[in-house]
């Protein structure tokens, strides 16, 4: 199982959950609706998951990063919205 180190040093169980919510909810913000909302939250998700393999423990900041790249990819107005209000989810 991965543990996620959030900022203040406490280990969290990673959860795709989350990466999900809180991207599908940037999409939404970036006027982004529906299937292509659902659609780029499903890639983002899967490419962390697949970053995650063969990891035991990550920073949340790194995570969260990885998410930001992962959305600039895709649609960077998404990206500034995940990386510029971070209680979406």
């Amino acid at each position: 199982m991965i543990q996620i180190v959030k900022r203040h040093k406490h280990l969290q169980p990673f959860d795709e959950r989350k990466v999900y919510a809180s991207v599908y909810a940037a999409c939404l913000s970036a006027c982004i609706l529906g299937q292509e909302a659902e659609s780029i939250a499903n890639l983002v998700t899967r490419e962390i998951k697949k970053w995650l393999e063969g990891k035991r423990e990550v920073l949340a900041s790194q995570v969260f990063r990885q998410v930001i790249d992962e959305l600039e990819n895709l649609n960077k107005e998404a990206a500034f919205m995940y990386q510029t209000h971070r209680d979406l989810s």
